[in-house]
């Protein structure tokens, strides 16, 4: 639970300052991909006990990269669950790694948010 504390200040602080600006995506987006993530990780331990059919691990880093990791680590944590896999760990750490630093810019530099303002409509 010690990593799960470390990881979710910078999201948190960045949630908090877009929603005072009016911003409530981010923060619906990571609760529903957190729900989701958990509820899948549940699943596949469930049918890896069964010897059933898995959940694919590309499907779990998907939910954990459009903002479900903090769900996924504390079902990893939870469930001891997807935590000896090393070549799943480095993508799961990689996507963390991803969201933190995309955090990190948001509260101080705004280079990354910058350029998606300056995006030129689709």
């Amino acid at each position: 639970m010690c990593g799960f504390a470390l990881l979710c200040p910078m999201p948190l602080l960045g949630m908090t300052r877009m929603t005072l600006h009016g911003m409530y995506g981010p923060l619906v987006v990571y609760l529903l991909a957190s729900v989701l993530a958990f509820g899948l990780y549940w699943h596949d331990k469930r049918s890896a006990m069964r010897r059933d059919w898995r959940t694919p691990e590309a499907r779990l880093h998907l939910v954990e990269l459009l903002g479900g990791w903090p769900g996924a680590l504390l079902a990893q944590q939870l469930l001891r669950h997807k935590t000896r896999k090393l070549s799943f760990q480095l993508v799961f750490w990689g996507i963390v790694t991803v969201h933190q630093v995309v955090w990190l810019d948001y509260l101080f530099f705004q280079r990354v948010y910058g350029l998606l303002l300056q995006a030129p409509p689709a």
